[in-house]
């Protein structure tokens, strides 16, 4: 099953930038695991996917932070103090607009997800809090090994592919419940697309319609919990 979702804004912090709001130009593999459980309901959503995205573009917001100390206070940081609410600063926190993403949910599980996208029992969001989702289509796909396909905007493991214009991205790949442990990973991803077909690895593609070449389909690589 493919999937298509959009999100007007969202942000994804990277987290191995603390006290920085640096802004990940894709979502985390984790991120989508926990959408995938608020859709359904469960604690967890250990399911295998595909995944593709992209943002028509990037800005960058001015937000309100309530720093708290060890101790419990909540200081200043640069910023002042109202009474009442402790200390408060406000920091530059970058975020994504447009955010197109596609997910392919194999198996059995496949056709599970995708009708619990449709009426998910927790409002779906990605990154934040107030980042909502918003599924698009549903459609039921074949994908079958290859050899050559378009990479596109495809997370993929290291090894891949061989595109120039793909960037290294280390992204939490899943989040244990009680947030304490997080198990992470090297991932490839193009911000700008390749316009012709490549040579992949460990990769799959839709099985093309009847105006399509078969390595002209997207390449989509399968993410294990």
């Amino acid at each position: 099953m493919r999937v298509e979702l959009y999100a007007p804004v969202a942000s994804f912090r990277d987290p191995l930038f603390p006290g920085l709001t640096r802004c990940l130009p894709v979502p985390p593999p984790s991120t989508i695991r926990g959408m995938l459980a608020a859709a359904t309901g469960a604690t967890a959503e250990p399911a295998v996917f595909g995944m593709a995205a992209w943002a028509e573009g990037h800005g960058t917001d001015t937000e309100t932070y309530h720093p708290v100390a060890a101790d419990g206070s909540q200081p200043a940081i640069g910023g002042r103090v109202r009474f009442g609410k402790g200390g408060a600063t406000a920091k530059d926190r970058p975020f994504l607009a447009g955010v197109h993403l596609t997910l392919w949910l194999p198996g059995p599980d496949g056709a599970r997800l995708a009708a619990a996208l449709r009426r998910p029992v927790h409002a779906l969001r990605l990154g934040r809090s107030q980042d909502l989702v918003h599924p698009v289509a549903a459609t039921e796909v074949t994908l079958l090994p290859a050899t050559t396909a378009l990479v596109g905007h495809a997370l993929a493991p290291p090894d891949g592919h061989d595109l120039p214009q793909a960037h290294v991205h280390r992204l939490a790949c899943t989040t244990s419940t009680d947030r304490l442990t997080t198990v992470w990973a090297d991932h490839l991803w193009c911000d700008e697309p390749a316009t012709r077909p490549a040579p992949v690895r460990g990769a799959h593609r839709e099985v093309p319609t009847h105006d399509q070449h078969s390595e002209d389909t997207q390449a989509v690589w399968l993410l294990t919990p």
